[in-house]
């Protein structure tokens, strides 16, 4: 396994992983076949990114495969310059295999050469694989979302979770 920088000629490789994630995940933000991200969509998205120097993805990769992403998002105001928000998803059959864990150390590099300060995420209370691999990473639970989202019929809260750097 390798972790690489997305580049715009990825987008295809990269909608249809988080496409993939969210089919086989109960905790990420939309569900199955909500999202309609189209490859020229996340080209131009990626493109962005790079042009404003303060959001990246990085994705974990086998045999020419993406397996798995992590995306820092920074915000475009100048009081959170110091910060972004993470979201990560990992195919169901590579996790608890260390995806998670590089992808994170990769991140967490990019974000010191960035002079980042703040790395933060939100999960969902009872994804206790999601939470124990932050909090191995060094994040910190910092409040709760009540009635954050609302899944299988029923409503959850999520953890606002942050590292500082």
């Amino acid at each position: 396994m390798e972790i690489k920088q997305v580049m715009p000629e990825d987008a295809g490789k990269l909608v249809g992983l988080i496409k993939e994630v969210e089919t086989e995940s109960r905790y990420m933000l939309y569900e199955a076949g909500e999202r309609k991200t189209t490859k020229e969509q996340m080209h131009s998205r990626i493109v962005g990114m790079e042009k404003a120097g303060n959001s990246i993805i990085f994705a974990a990769h086998e045999n020419d495969r993406f397996i798995g992403y992590i995306m820092a998002i920074n915000s475009s105001a100048r009081r959170q310059q110091h910060s972004v928000h993470l979201v990560i998803g990992i195919l169901s059959t590579n996790r608890g295999k260390g995806v998670g864990n590089e992808l994170f150390k990769t991140m967490e590099q990019w974000a010191l050469g960035q002079s980042l300060h703040r790395l933060e995420l939100t999960v969902v209370v009872n994804n206790e694989a999601g939470v124990g691999l932050y909090t191995k990473r060094g994040f910190e639970v910092e409040g709760r979302k009540r009635n954050s989202l609302f899944i299988d019929g029923e409503f959850v809260d999520e953890y606002y979770m942050a590292k500082l750097l």
